[in-house]
């Protein structure tokens, strides 16, 4: 429990910027999906490195747990603090801090969101292209390893983050990483920091890698009349090395929540949405060998938005899906589940969930960034109704069963946070005890973000 006094003295070091307020502790104690209100003992809103140095070891030296939040998008309840004790909200940290164009990188503080980092960017011929769908901040989604629609071609928060800086549980200030292109100089700390949920440490800075805007870029959708062989044709483009910028898959019933959400008249069969992009002939080229995948597994022709504001509509469409997906069934949340699997395995356990879903008495609609096998199952509940939440849980085990059997992993870019701790021993064995040394040697209290991933 934070008394009256630790109060006093965490609000003078954040100069009245600590509160107990219920709207803020409610604010800071919802989650996206089905996870129940968890509301913290109190909100933290630091603009430095060096407050939330002072905010930690004040929390380090009173046993105060502390839960790091970014702009609260996340999936599997990793920024609720399940143990009480502070939430340190980093949305007053939201400077670039650096532009560095010949280099391609760039400095920014944790709380700028991936939007507002583009936005900046825009009249430097560079972009950041890790994109998760919501507008969520740099520094969480570094945490959560998060990674989106653009993987396929650019890869995750792993690939793109090449140095932080972290504050400790006992309040110490680490660099790790730099902007050299590459290092052999000892462990990579960043790595271990990047996906580590803020159970290790709290991110204050973070640089990252930036690339070129393309040339030409072009969008399209196109219809299959089964799931089967839309997956059969993603598997195809990515064996043949055809360098798509996203490739995602959205079933009928993702089809039909989009089409009743956005007013959108797209068939209702199974969907994949595809983005090509680089020179103007380059992208010439993708498209016309894309289309002949398509037309060999029997997909529709494909509708085309080349214009900049009608490929903006159909990724919108898109990024909204979870929401629409929701819309599906009044007052409900979501079980949202991922799996991440060899793309040779990428049919087998998109249908085989599909089925286990068929057969359950939940809706669950299946969308996902199939180009680099990843897919998720939205598994609609009532959250009041301890059964279906019971049935969802079961389904989201089975997912996670199947994908290790497939030699893949129970998550491929949702992290753990509470939701998959529990199925942590079966992909990690006795590594999964080696992450909770690691955790101890950083955090012997366990003050930072307890009841997440390690055991």
């Amino acid at each position: 429990m934070i008394s009256d006094t630790l109060f006093t003295e965490l609000s003078s070091v954040l100069e009245g910027r600590f509160t107990r307020s219920k709207s803020d502790l409610d604010q800071h104690g919802q989650s996206e999906t089905w996870f129940p209100l968890t509301p913290p003992e109190a909100v933290a809103y630091p603009e430095t490195t060096e407050e939330v140095a002072a905010l930690m070891k004040l929390c380090h030296a009173h046993d105060i747990p502390v839960t790091g939040f970014g702009a609260g998008t996340s999936l599997e309840g990793q920024t609720l603090a399940i143990h009480g004790g502070i939430v340190v909200d980093f949305s007053r940290m939201n400077r670039v801090l650096r532009i560095n164009d010949a280099d391609m990188d760039v400095v920014v503080q944790p709380g700028v969101t991936r939007e507002a980092l583009n936005v900046e960017l825009r009249t430097t011929g560079l972009m950041f292209p890790v994109d998760p769908g919501a507008n969520a901040s740099l520094g969480g989604m570094a945490m959560t390893r998060a990674s989106g629609t653009t993987a396929v071609k650019y890869g995750t928060m792993r690939d793109n983050v090449i140095g932080l800086e972290v504050v400790l549980a006992d309040g110490t200030i680490v660099r790790t990483g730099s902007r050299a292109r590459k290092s052999a100089a000892g462990y990579d700390l960043t790595a271990l920091m990047v996906g580590s949920e803020g159970t290790l440490g709290l991110i204050t800075e973070l640089t990252l890698r930036l690339h070129g805007q393309p040339e030409a870029v072009s969008a399209a959708v196109c219809a299959f009349d089964e799931m089967g062989p839309a997956v059969e044709a993603v598997i195809a483009t990515i064996q043949i090395g055809l360098p798509m910028a996203r490739i995602e898959f959205l079933d009928a019933d993702s089809v039909n929540a989009v089409n009743l959400y956005s007013g959108s008249d797209f068939p209702l069969k199974p969907h994949l949405f595809v983005e090509f992009n680089g020179s103007e002939q380059a992208v010439s080229e993708q498209v016309d060998l894309f289309g002949e995948i398509v037309h060999d597994f029997g997909g529709s022709d494909f509708n085309w938005a080349t214009k900049a504001e009608d490929r903006t509509a159909l990724w919108t469409m898109r990024h909204h899906a979870y929401w629409a997906c929701l819309a599906l069934k009044k007052g409900a949340k979501a079980v949202v589940t991922d799996i991440c699997v060899p793309i040779s395995k990428l049919a087998q356990a998109v249908e085989e969930t599909a089925e286990d879903i068929k057969a359950s008495p939940l809706d669950g609609p299946i969308l996902g960034h199939v180009g680099d096998g990843n897919f998720h199952a939205i598994l609609l509940v009532d959250p009041n109704d301890e059964a279906e939440i019971k049935e969802a849980k079961r389904l989201a085990h089975l997912m996670a069963e199947r994908a290790l059997r497939l030699g893949g992993t129970i998550t491929g870019e949702h992290g753990i946070g509470m939701g998959k701790k529990s199925l942590m021993i079966e992909e990690h064995g006795e590594a999964w005890a080696m992450m909770g040394a690691i955790k101890a040697a950083l955090d012997p209290k366990n003050i930072l973000n307890p009841g997440k991933i390690v055991p």
